[in-house]
């Protein structure tokens, strides 16, 4: 039987991409684990100029003084060589793309995923965005080992966290990176000193819950549908906001609505009617109330709150 081993001892790959991925990384260049590469996404053009921007992956990486690999296909011989070369005992994905089977299949110590959900709810590439849109009062991180099937493996730990009543996707997705890697620390100290124990999905889900799903965010997931009732859409409003963020149209302009507050009342309006003062308050009527827009970007403007929005916007009731 192989003897235990410390978080240190362990040759580590870690995989990822944006800034979530980089609590996870950070913390465990802080706990001196031995990062023995980092593969990211390949710089891509971005912005007016499409000057080639690097992953906040590789740029923590860079001030760290860590290998980089950016393979454009995972399945490229010559990536996969060199990551053969770099002879670890285990990886760690964090934001990053679907891995083939030699890649996942790989180290010794198998491959390891930080997740934004308490698995196996909500399996697939959004699961903060779906939380809120669905109102969940709970979530938390998931640490599994990878198998064949997305977000199917064996679970090594899961922490909880509540909620927050208006809480948006990216002010949870802020809490969520720092739990992550904390659970994800915990996780390799377990897996090196052999006190971890895997459990299949399936033991640790309630027969009672129906399994919600998490998607890719599409623009027909953003686009509000007043016809829904306030809860809903106040739901979809956060759980878009501030990326890729719900929206409707104003005078045949797309209005990107990134928070705002709910109204519940018994009303005349047809559903998409819009009401204003002209100065202080932009609202729609929806199947049980009103939603109250409070930080919205009209088409062609700059991101604001309603009250500057109608000092320089004439809305027509």
């Amino acid at each position: 039987m192989a003897s235990e081993k410390n978080i240190k001892d362990l040759r580590i790959v870690f995989m990822g991409t944006p800034e979530f991925a980089v609590a996870s990384l950070d913390a465990l260049v802080n706990e001196g684990c031995n990062i023995i590469g980092v593969i990211t996404a390949p710089d891509k053009p971005a912005g007016r100029g499409m000057q080639l921007q690097q992953s906040a992956v590789k740029r923590y990486a860079l001030q760290k003084n860590l290998f980089i690999l950016q393979p454009e296909k995972l399945k490229n011989q010559l990536f996969i060589d060199e990551l053969k070369l770099l002879n670890a005992d285990i990886q760690i994905v964090v934001a990053f793309r679907m891995l083939p089977t030699i890649v996942w299949n790989m180290p010794p110590m198998g491959t390891i995923n930080v997740h934004a959900s308490l698995l196996p709810q909500y399996r697939g590439a959004a699961p903060i965005n779906w939380t809120i849109i669905n109102g969940e009062k709970e979530t938390g991180i998931t640490t599994f080992k990878l198998q064949q099937e997305i977000d199917t493996g064996n679970i090594l730990m899961q922490e909880k966290i509540p909620v927050g009543e208006n809480e948006t996707a990216g002010e949870l997705h802020d809490r969520l990176k720092i739990l992550g890697a904390d659970v994800l620390v915990k996780t390799i100290k377990a897996i090196a000193d052999k006190s971890i124990k895997e459990q299949p999905q399936i033991m640790i889900h309630d027969s009672q819950s129906a399994i919600k799903h998490a998607p890719k965010i599409n623009a027909e997931t953003c686009k509000i549908d007043w016809n829904e009732n306030a809860d809903n859409i106040f739901n979809l409003i956060r759980g878009l906001s501030p990326y890729p963020a719900a929206f409707t149209y104003l005078h045949d302009k797309m209005l990107k609505i990134y928070f705002g507050k709910k109204e519940i009342e018994h009303h005349q309006f047809t559903s998409g009617d819009i009401k204003t003062d002209g100065k202080t308050f932009l609202k729609f009527a929806c199947a049980d109330g009103f939603i109250h827009c409070t930080d919205i970007q009209l088409q062609g403007k700059k991101r604001m709150m309603v009250e500057d929005f109608l000092r320089g916007y004439r809305v027509i009731n």
